[in-house]
């Protein structure tokens, strides 16, 4: 079944999180981390990739931690995924993600069509879906 990573699903937590605050608010990792109930330690390198891709931005010190650079209207979720993943689109079907020379059957497969529909239709929604729509 298709499913997002556990990187992506806490940096989609990490970021309506965020979006949920009034602006400029900061947020720690270990706040959102125990808020939620996540592993702090991942969620600190999603958030330092998010960072790095220039969605938050850090503070350091003793008040420091991450705000949202861009409005949560304009932050699409397909973005949030690519960033995290480092991929351009989310990927159904092993031979569309990998490199179909790797699908012996790839030729012949009956089900690829439909589902590379599928995954257009489930980028297009994270395509269309901001951070705001998920607060």
């Amino acid at each position: 079944m298709f499913q997002l990573s556990k990187r992506v699903e806490y940096g989609l937590i990490a970021m309506r999180h965020m979006a949920a605050r009034s602006a400029g608010q900061i947020c720690t990792a270990k706040e959102i981390a125990d808020r939620y109930h996540i592993p702090y330690e991942l969620l600190a390198k999603v958030m330092q990739r998010l960072a790095k891709k220039g969605f938050i931005t850090s503070y350091q010190g003793v008040h420091g931690g991450y705000i949202l650079v861009r409005s949560p209207n304009d932050l699409k979720v397909s973005e949030i995924i690519k960033a995290i993943e480092e991929k351009d689109t989310v990927t159904i079907l092993q031979c569309e993600a990998e490199s179909p020379e790797d699908c012996i059957i790839h030729t012949t497969c009956t089900i690829k069509d439909p589902l590379v529909k599928l995954q257009n239709s489930i980028n297009k929604v994270f395509d269309d879906l901001t951070i705001m729509e998920m607060v």
